[in-house]
């Protein structure tokens, strides 16, 4: 268990859904990023990951837009990624584009 809880939301080609657990999981994995940010991260159902403090929305929401338009899942087209964070019953939003 982590100390923060994300939603994650990818928008493709116009329509939002919550990211498919499987996409997640492979994103989360060092081997497949090569990035250290995401080593503390726990992805546990579509849409939703439990993160360390080291990672930021914004940094999660940079990083999964960006490998989720590589691997071609906007159908041709960039991939937005809108990560919420709940901070102590306020909401903190973040939309990155690529």
């Amino acid at each position: 268990m982590y100390a923060q809880k994300f939603n994650v939301h990818v928008v493709i080609q116009g329509e939002t859904k919550p990211c498919p657990l499987e996409w997640l999981d492979q994103f989360c994995m060092r081997n497949f990023t090569n990035s250290v940010d995401f080593d503390d991260t726990l992805p546990v159902a579509d849409g939703k990951i439990e993160a360390s403090f080291r990672l930021t929305p914004e940094r999660f929401a940079e990083g999964l837009a960006a490998w989720l338009t590589q691997h071609g899942k906007g159908r041709g087209q960039p991939v937005v990624v809108k990560v919420t964070k709940a901070l102590s019953g306020n909401r903190q939003d973040c939309t990155h584009r690529l």
